[in-house]
C-alpha cells in the first residue's frame, strides 16, 4: 500500500512542487486548494505521469466550516494519512504598521495561522488514531528575523514557529513527528500576491541574485520524511546562497 500525503495550497508554488516530488516517489496524494480547475488538472497530470491516485478537496482554508466539511468527505481508505503538509500561506502588502490595511492583516492571520489550525485540528486526530504520522509546517526565515514592512506577516510566521514547537510537545506521546521548514526568498506566486498582482514589482524582488525555487523547498520537504522513524528534523532553514537572513542579500550578480 502506498503512503499518503495531504497537502494544503497545492495548486501552485511549493505545494504543487511538493505534490510532484511525492508523486514521483510513489505516494498517493490528497491535494487541496481554492482553485478547483487547477486542482483537477494537477490531479490528472500526476495520476497519469506516475500511476498514483490523487484525491482533491476544493475549499478555502480560511473557512472553518468548509475545512471541516471537506475533510469529513474523505473515504476511509484516504484517512490513512502518513504526512500532513501545512503549506497554504500568503503575504499581502509591505505597509508600515501605522499604514496597514486591516483586510490584508486579516487575510494573513486567517490563512497562515487559523487555516493551519483548522486543518491540523481535523487531521491530527486521524494521525493519532492511526498511531503514525508526520506533520510538516511551512514557516519562513521571517519566523526568525523580521524585516521592514513585514510586521503582520512576520508575526504570523512567528506564530507558526510557536505552534510547531508546541505541536511537537503535544504529539510526543503519540510518536508523531513535527517538522518546520523555513524557506527564504523563493521565486513563486508568493510575491505576486504580496504585491497584489504587480508582476514587475514582484520580479524586482528576485533581481540581482539566484533565488530558491519551489522545487528546492519540495526536495527538502521530501528529505525530512525519508529518515528513520526514530529521527525527527525539528526545523530546517533554507536560503539561497545570496541570502543571509530575512534582511541581508547579496545582489551583485
Amino acid at each position: 500500500m502506498r503512503k499518503i500525503i495531504f497537502i494544503t495550497g497545492a495548486t501552485s508554488g511549493i505545494g504543487k512542487a511538493t505534490a510532484e516530488v511525492f508523486a514521483k516517489n510513489n505516494y498517493d496524494l490528497i491535494i487541496t486548494g481554492r482553485r478547483k480547475e487547477k486542482l483537477e488538472v494537477l490531479a490528472k497530470e500526476l495520476s497519469i505521469a506516475y500511476s498514483i491516485e490523487v484525491f482533491t478537496l476544493n475549499f478555502d482554508i480560511r473557512e472553518r466550516v468548509a475545512v471541516k466539511e471537506a475533510i469529513a468527505t474523505l473515504p476511509d481508505k484516504w484517512k490513512n494519512i502518513d504526512v500532513l503538509l501545512n503549506n497554504a500561506g500568503l503575504a499581502v502588502g509591505l505597509d508600515k504598521i501605522q499604514d496597514g490595511f486591516i483586510d490584508d492583516w486579516e487575510a494573513m492571520i486567517d490563512t497562515n495561522i487559523k487555516g493551519l489550525l483548522y486543518v491540523s485540528r481535523e487531521l491530527i486526530p486521524l494521525l493519532i488514531k492511526n498511531k503514525k504520522g508526520h506533520v510538516i509546517n511551512i514557516g519562513s526565515t521571517a519566523s526568525k528575523v523580521v524585516y521592514p514592512g513585514g510586521n503582520v506577516y512576520c508575526a504570523t510566521k512567528f506564530a507558526v514557529d510557536a505552534l510547531s514547537q508546541t505541536m511537537r510537545i503535544d504529539l510526543l506521546e503519540h510518536k508523531i513527528r513535527v517538522s518546520q521548514i523555513n524557506p527564504g526568498a523563493a521565486e513563486t506566486e508568493f510575491s505576486i500576491v504580496r504585491f497584489k498582482g504587480d508582476k514587475d514589482q514582484a520580479d524586482n524582488a528576485y533581481k540581482g541574485y539566484k533565488s530558491l525555487t519551489a522545487k528546492d523547498i519540495a526536495a527538502a520537504i521530501y528529505y525530512v520524511t525519508t529518515l528513520p522513524e526514530h529521527v525527527c528534523i525539528n526545523e530546517l532553514e533554507i536560503t539561497a546562497l545570496a541570502q543571509a537572513n530575512s534582511t541581508y542579500f547579496n545582489r551583485s550578480n
